[in-house]
């Protein structure tokens, strides 16, 4: 049904371990602020499976193309794209964030943030606070709230940290990772671990048998 779906498809084999992560995946995104750290080296299914349990979970999947002008500016712009889609939307939306999109470590503080607090400090202008507060107002209207700018605010914040649900695909190699997490201790604080070992025999074999047939 994905590939049907999405333009990109997806040609998976599955195994046991490739059906026990999908279903780590599910789990952590059904849960009440659940975000997830898959580690794991490239090519072991980490975005791709996360890709699958977010359609599962009929969730949109946002992830970041990077371009070689992409930096600082272009990054803001689809932090607020996201935010604004899970809380002045209140739209269930998982982020997938690879380390290769990693361009400043800059980015990782941002995540750390947003895992701790569900907020980037000084990333809206008035104007955008302004169109924020105005679709927020309806949403606090129906959660009973009193309408004030405080409380549509935080409630803003609220609903982003209900609705957005971030997903790193990091790798384990060399000391970047254990860097990272010491710097940014949101990162293992805030997020569900699961680890992606070497595929096992039956995987090597099922994706032979597949190709072979193919």
């Amino acid at each position: 049904m994905y590939n049907l779906n999405f333009p990109k498809t997806m040609n998976l084999v599955f195994f046991k371990d490739a059906i026990m992560h999908l279903s780590r995946i599910c789990r952590v995104l059904r849960s009440t602020r659940g975000n997830a750290l898959l580690i794991g080296v490239g090519g072991s299914g980490r975005q791709s499976l996360t890709r699958l349990a977010t359609y599962i979970r009929g969730y949109n999947c946002f992830s970041i193309e990077i371009t070689k002008n992409y930096k600082d500016a272009a990054w803001k712009d689809d932090l607020k794209k996201l935010l604004k889609t899970a809380g002045a939307k209140s739209t269930e939306v998982a982020f997938l964030f690879s380390d290769a999109q990693i361009v400043r470590e800059s980015f990782l503080e941002d995540i750390n943030n947003i895992l701790n607090t569900g907020e980037v400090p000084n990333i809206w202008a008035p104007e955008d606070l302004e169109e924020i507060i105005n679709d927020v107002r309806p949403l606090a209207k129906e959660a009973g709230l009193y309408d004030s700018r405080d409380v549509l605010l935080k409630h803003f914040i609220y609903l982003v940290r209900e609705n957005l649900h971030i997903v790193l695909a990091f790798s384990p190699v060399g000391e970047k990772l254990r860097n990272r997490c010491r710097q940014f201790p949101s990162i293992i604080n805030c997020c569900t671990i699961d680890w992606f070992e070497k595929w096992p025999n039956e995987a090597l074999y099922s994706v032979a048998e597949k190709e072979y047939k193919a």
